[in-house]
């Protein structure tokens, strides 16, 4: 469990002031020009020896993906965009860091963005995130006016500009090439890597994204020191990371705390435990839409990091743990997902193209019970098509959840369609 004094995000909830004033009160912006003067080679490697991985979902070393940027400049600009789109149904945690704490965000961009020699900034924040762009802009323009960015940042020497682009609300644009072309003003479809954004992203340009989380966190780390975020969670999975909790708890929460806590120790803590007790648990989401369910008993005594997870047979994502107890409908709540990304693809691939609205329409006769037994295995047999055969991850994505489905809740989808077959049970609308 996290004591106080190691929380990053000291204004989650929004009891504090969020000013520049109050977020200096809070320690923020506390020598950040003596920080720069370092020197790049320094914050990356301090930036790697910490072990932050990246916060977005895919847990990629945030140090490493840093150093892949050119280390002297060929002519053309590099930039650092921050991936602010958060659209995966359950995440809501980097709106909570935006709207009650920007500060970190603001200090986090011009610590990362001087690292990697960029000069600029964009943060790409989702359409529908209104308040949010109100607080984020409040506090770039509270930087701009103190001069802790612009010219002469922080009065280290260097020139840093920042700004906040407001998405349009679609889903794939929080995968990092789409979010780069809709950034150049064109339709949000994902590239083709190589190239990879550190040669060529951003107008062509050297370019790293990362999630609002993992850049929100680097000012704390090189002020407190690597060792010390190092020394929170287990190895390979260190660091404080921001949970998100929803679904059937008696207090859904978004909570900061270290990555070795348990599923149950964070529930039991944070959540007040589960609607109807241990029992009454019958699936998770742990890690937002696009992961695998889990049973409820599979999942009690995990550990909520990356390899935990893994070795439940899910993904830790965005810490997005969706909570689902033995009133939910399990095949209907993936069929919702399955409309979910059907709905969002941007049809670029034809495997996503045509596999998502398949495997929707399955889903449907499933949720029904209309459909034959054997279309499950034909049902597993497409989602496999579909896994690692897109250029991003949307179409492993959509077929995540229903992998995970037919895995854990075979059973479950079975008896629907036998109870149908005998005319004994009425029709679930899926809709």
């Amino acid at each position: 469990m996290l004591t106080d004094q190691d929380r990053i995000f000291t204004n989650l909830y929004g009891m504090h002031d969020r000013t520049l004033k109050g977020a200096q009160s809070r320690g923020h912006w506390d020598g950040t020009a003596k920080i720069l003067q370092n020197g790049r080679d320094w914050i990356v490697d301090q930036m790697k020896a910490s072990g932050l991985r990246g916060r977005g979902g895919a847990g990629f070393p945030t140090g490493l993906k840093w150093s892949f940027m050119p280390k002297e400049s060929d002519g053309r600009p590099a930039y650092l965009v921050v991936n602010a789109d958060e659209s995966e149904p359950g995440t809501c945690k980097d709106r909570e860091i935006m709207r009650h704490d920007p500060h970190t965000l603001v200090e986090g961009c011009l610590i990362a963005s001087f690292a990697m020699n960029a000069h600029a900034c964009y943060i790409y924040i989702r359409g529908e995130y209104i308040r949010e762009k109100e607080a984020l802009q409040n506090a770039i323009d509270e930087a701009y006016e103190a001069g802790l960015v612009g010219r002469n940042a922080c009065g280290s020497g260097y020139d840093f500009d920042l700004y906040l682009h407001h998405g349009a609300g679609a889903y794939i644009c929080g995968e990092e090439t789409a979010l780069i072309e809709s950034l150049e003003g064109k339709k949000g479809m994902p590239r083709m890597k190589p190239p990879f954004p550190a040669g060529a992203g951003l107008y062509g340009c050297p370019t790293t994204v990362n999630n609002v989380e993992s850049i929100a966190v680097v000012p704390t780390i090189l002020r407190r020191g690597a060792d010390w975020f190092a020394g929170i969670g287990r190895a390979n999975n260190s660091g404080t990371k921001v949970y998100a909790i929803s679904g059937h708890v008696n207090n859904p929460c978004v909570v900061e705390d270290a990555m070795g806590i348990s599923f149950e120790e964070l529930i039991e803590t944070h959540c007040g435990g589960i609607r109807g007790g241990w029992e009454n648990l019958k699936a998770v989401i742990p890690g937002g839409s696009s992961v695998p369910c889990v049973t409820g008993a599979n999942i009690r005594d995990a550990i909520m990091d990356f390899d935990g997870l893994r070795e439940c047979g899910s993904s830790l994502g965005t810490a997005a743990v969706i909570v689902m107890d033995n009133s939910t409908d399990i095949i209907k709540a993936i069929w919702r997902l399955s409309k979910f990304y059907k709905h969002e693809s941007c049809g670029q691939c034809t495997p996503c193209r045509e596999g998502t609205g398949w495997m929707m329409r399955v889903m449907d006769r499933l949720v029904k019970g209309e459909a034959e037994i054997e279309e499950i295995d034909m049902l597993l047999d497409v989602t496999k098509q579909v896994e690692g055969h897109t250029i991003c991850a949307l179409g492993d994505a959509a077929a995540w959840p229903i992998q995970g489905l037919i895995k854990n809740f075979r059973g479950e989808i079975e008896d629907r369609i036998k109870v149908q077959k005998n005319g004994r049970g009425s029709a679930v609308a899926a809709e």
